[in-house]
């Protein structure tokens, strides 16, 4: 059943917010969002576009500076989680769990914030800021209509544990899942760790049910499966569809990483497949014709539009390769806020606004 909720009905306080993925996807949806963000290079590019930012420290801010917000989203720095990373996030996981149970349990929050300093990477910590907010928010007596995180795969159990968490202060929260990005019309093969929930006791969801990810539209990509097969999915967007006004006939991307930790084994993509994940070393990637002649290298607006950021996308600042690498592909976040605000129907118009 639909819910009495319209894009008007909300406002996002989306912290860490970076160049503007999952903002750029709400601004899509017509939905108000404020990002918090400190990175210089990030807020360049959000002011060059016009997006509504803080540049502060999460740490240093609560719900009670942004009132007009009544929706929460995060996607707190992953480099410690990260496979590519040293794995300092994975080994600190239980103790994440641990300071995550602290909180909940009504522990000071200054002695777990004193604690999580002691970390040995302290961006490891800023993944337990959401929770933070979020338990604010219910002990002021505003708790947020609905809230939406995202993160790398690795940090799955986080957000398990933190939907546990929810569900016992009352939000009504679906198993939180790692999505497939092509799966969802984005041409890149990259995965995210997904969190959705509303406020159980809201009346703007009394008439729209539990609440659930949102379901596939495309095809997932694996090698050597027919992209045209009959189901019903639509077929992958490939990476000759999305760069088409700025590249013509196929190419091939041959990947900066070895499979394997083999250098020579280097990871191949041809232009009729999805790209393979968008990383801050994007620009290492070699690009060849069909015969193996060099071709100019990915420009970094390129980049951007394998993210699905629009055309000619104002990246500002510096270190341009890595906001893009770390964004939220905008057509995931379009996906990921319309199924947590029961917006359908905005979804199917921006989409089909989609070039």
């Amino acid at each position: 059943m639909p819910s009495a909720a319209t894009p008007s009905s909300f406002k996002i306080v989306d912290l860490f917010a970076g160049p503007g993925g999952l903002d750029s996807a709400a601004r899509e949806l017509g939905v108000p969002a404020v990002g918090v963000e400190w990175d210089v290079n990030a807020c360049a590019t959000r002011y060059a576009e016009h997006l509504e930012t803080s540049s502060r420290d999460v740490r240093d801010l609560g719900p009670e500076d942004f009132e007009d917000a009544n929706v929460l989203a995060g996607g707190p720095p992953c480099q410690t989680f990260t496979v590519a990373g040293n794995g300092t996030g994975r080994r600190a996981l239980d103790q994440v769990l641990t300071f995550a149970r602290r909180l909940a349990g009504g522990e000071n929050r200054e002695s777990v914030r004193a604690d999580l300093k002691g970390l040995s990477d302290e961006r490891t910590g800023l993944v337990l800021e959401p929770l933070r907010w979020i338990l604010q928010a219910i002990e002021d007596g505003r708790p947020y209509e609905a809230v939406i995180l995202e993160q790398v795969p690795a940090v799955l159990p986080v957000w398990e544990a933190f939907a546990a968490i929810m569900r016992e202060r009352g939000y009504q929260v679906p198993p939180p899942k790692v999505l497939h990005t092509e799966e969802f019309g984005v041409p890149q093969t990259r995965r995210r760790a997904i969190l959705i929930a509303r406020w159980g006791d809201s009346d703007l969801w009394r008439r729209s049910g539990e609440p659930t990810l949102p379901e596939p539209t495309h095809r997932r990509f694996r090698k050597g499966l027919d992209n045209h097969a009959v189901d019903a999915t639509l077929p992958w967007i490939t990476m000759g569809e999305a760069l088409q006004r700025h590249r013509h006939g196929e190419f091939v991307v041959v990947s900066n990483y070895g499979t394997g930790g083999d250098p020579k084994a280097r990871g191949r993509r041809h232009s009729y497949e999805p790209s393979a994940t968008v990383t801050g070393k994007i620009s290492r990637n070699r690009v060849l014709d069909t015969r193996g002649v060099e071709l100019p290298r990915l420009s970094l607006n390129e980049a951007g539009l394998l993210q699905t950021f629009r055309d000619g996308y104002k990246w500002s600042g510096g270190d341009i390769a890595q906001q893009i690498g770390n964004a939220v592909p905008p057509r995931l976040g379009m996906h990921v806020i319309a199924a947590a605000l029961q917006l359908p129907e905005q979804l199917s118009f921006a989409l089909d606004r989609q070039p």
